[in-house]
């Protein structure tokens, strides 16, 4: 469940950029496209994020912050290309964006037990 779990985030995360390149380069049509694709990642994000917060023995708090940070970056994804494809200012969303992501890298990958970098 976790590498699906992290393939839905890296998947949407470089749809994410292609998105917005698309928009950049006014191909409104397969800007449109990826943002519709990139909604139902959200809920496979969502549902593996599930999946994998309901298989832990003690959920703690570190789990209950992990996943209100990556729904926080769930809503930036969809914040950010809602602004673009409105023009319109994006430069707060992004610095939430940054620190969230780091934030749920660090609790993914090194605070939490099921993390790879665990001891």
């Amino acid at each position: 469940m976790i590498h699906a779990h992290i393939t839905a985030w890296v998947l949407a995360l470089i749809l994410f950029f292609i998105a917005l390149s698309l928009h950049k380069s006014g191909k409104a049509k397969g800007f449109k496209i990826l943002q519709m694709i990139l909604r139902v990642l959200y809920l496979v994000i969502i549902a593996t994020g599930v999946g994998l917060l309901f298989s832990v023995y003690r959920i703690d708090v570190w789990y209950i912050l992990k996943a209100v940070v990556g729904l926080w970056i769930i809503g930036l994804f969809e914040m950010i290309l809602g602004r673009v494809a409105n023009d319109r200012r994006t430069s707060v969303f992004w610095i939430q964006f940054i620190i969230a992501w780091v934030l749920v890298l660090y609790l993914g990958f090194a605070k939490l037990p099921m993390s790879f970098l665990h001891p």
